[in-house]
């Protein structure tokens, strides 16, 4: 009954409120309420093999599938959404998305056979500053749903780069080239591996990811994001 009652107390002055929107949320929800994660604009693209997604990898590098969660658009409440996830601290909406997106591959012929999920890693000096790191709690959300181990410790960033905001595609690709490595090739031989970052742009940045797993490993690689900024 005092827990409850402190809660309660506590909710008065720090709400927990929706991050898209911001109304407060009843019990049952997480991250989003009801009617904003209703009006979430789903690509559905992880039923799709030949999706946008997937083609902006086509002719960059080997992968079996890609997809993303929903449609970004700048402007829009879910970019604050993805900004409360990545800046200020708000790692429930990385997990709370992730089984989302967990729950839908699970459902999916393509994603049927993922033996890891391998978040995209920061920089030891970024991780520090930030925190965490915004597609690991993601990932970690992706397992809770899904029947797949999270690793976090066999791909690592070895550089670190600058911001990749209003960059080129072509400065993107240039500026994470070779900011990747394998710690563990060994281990990933022969498996499925799903890549999570938390969104897609030009894909630079799992691009470089990618290419450095199927260079360091005999492996296959799949690709899932939360959100596609499409156009």
């Amino acid at each position: 009954m005092l827990p409850n009652l402190f809660k309660g107390f506590v909710n008065l002055f720090y709400p927990n409120a929706c991050a898209a929107c911001g109304n407060d949320l009843v019990r049952g929800e997480e991250a989003l309420c009801l009617i904003c994660l209703y009006k979430l604009p789903r690509t559905r693209f992880w039923n799709e093999p030949n999706n946008a997604v997937a083609q902006t990898f086509w002719g960059r590098v080997t992968i079996e599938n890609a997809c993303a969660y929903f449609f970004f658009s700048k402007g829009s409440s879910y970019q604050q959404l993805l900004h409360k996830l990545k800046y200020d601290g708000h790692k429930s909406i990385g997990v709370a998305l992730g089984k989302q997106l967990g729950a839908v591959l699970a459902q999916s012929e393509l994603y049927s056979h993922i033996d890891y999920v391998v978040p995209v890693p920061l920089h030891p000096r970024k991780l520090r500053i930030r925190g965490y790191n915004q597609a690991e709690v993601i990932a970690q959300g992706v397992c809770e749903a899904y029947n797949a181990k999270l690793l976090t410790n066999v791909l690592v960033r070895t550089e670190f780069t600058q911001t990749q905001t209003r960059k080129t595609r072509e400065e993107r690709a240039r500026n994470v080239a070779q900011a990747f490595a394998v710690s563990a090739p060994a281990k990933l031989s022969q498996k499925h591996i799903l890549l999570i970052d938390d969104v897609i742009t030009t894909g630079a940045t799992l691009e470089a990811c990618a290419n450095k797993l199927l260079t360091a490993a005999d492996c296959k690689v799949s690709l899932a994001a939360l959100a596609y900024a499409a156009g």
